[in-house]
């Protein structure tokens, strides 16, 4: 079978919350093999374009296709999805969110969760509202990239942590995830994440204003991502 060479294409997408318009008409391709950032200031419309390439919303006009194929049941079973905000019970131990993952995902690797949970010094037994903020964002990172995915969409996985936790989190990330796959991290602490990132996506209002490789600003603009950010989204 011909591998897929673009694993996300997105061709004049549309979403409205009325009156808001979340989407408006954003087109873009993330290649296989590649770590991008979804780029944009709280409200640019990062989160809504996640949960529909996680088929979690349904776009209202424009195409999405995910490994070559309409968003649905076949594209949900190859793509690995970090929401915002932690969906866990609290009551729920650990091992439990484990059991969890391992029976719902065919493509779940338990003796690679369990690893990083104890290195993580992670009780297996210690239920999720027992946990610390911190401790709760690793869980959830470490089930997440303990699947064996084409495509990891990571909504804000850094949001609101520690900086060691921060810097946890995203070496799990470069070094858990299949370098065939692709990786959409949707975040606006651009500082951190830029040194791991191929490509950006700038997001703002619903819209694309810019695209192009992490390097391509380094070398032709002679500027940091987060400077670029900076200058591009200043009010």
């Amino acid at each position: 079978m011909e591998a897929i060479e673009k694993i996300v294409v997105c061709d004049h997408v549309v979403k409205n919350y009325k009156p808001t318009v979340a989407l408006n008409g954003v087109s873009f391709t993330l290649p296989a093999g590649k770590i991008v950032g979804l780029l944009g200031p709280n409200g640019s419309g990062k989160t809504t374009l996640i949960k529909i390439l996680a088929g979690v919303l349904r776009e209202d006009a424009g195409t999405v296709l995910v490994d070559g194929k309409r968003v649905g049941e076949e594209t949900k079973a190859v793509v690995s999805y970090l929401p915002e905000r932690p969906y866990f019970n609290p009551v729920m131990k650990v091992s439990e969110c484990v059991d969890y993952f391992a029976d719902f995902y065919a493509d779940f690797d338990r003796k690679r969760a369990e690893e990083m949970l104890a290195t993580l010094n992670v009780p297996m037994d210690a239920r999720i509202k027992t946990l610390s903020k911190g401790n709760k964002e690793k869980v959830q990172i470490v089930l997440v990239m303990s699947r064996r995915a084409k495509l990891y969409l990571l909504d804000e996985p850094i949001g609101g942590v520690d900086p060691a936790t921060r810097e946890y989190i995203l070496n799990t990330i470069i070094g858990n995830y299949d370098p065939s796959a692709s990786v959409l991290i949707s975040t606006h602490l651009i500082a951190d994440v830029e040194n791991v990132l191929d490509a950006f996506v700038f997001l703002k209002n619903g819209e694309i204003v810019m695209e192009s490789s992490a390097d391509a600003v380094r070398e032709e603009n002679a500027q940091s991502l987060d400077a670029l950010f900076r200058e591009v989204f200043k009010c």
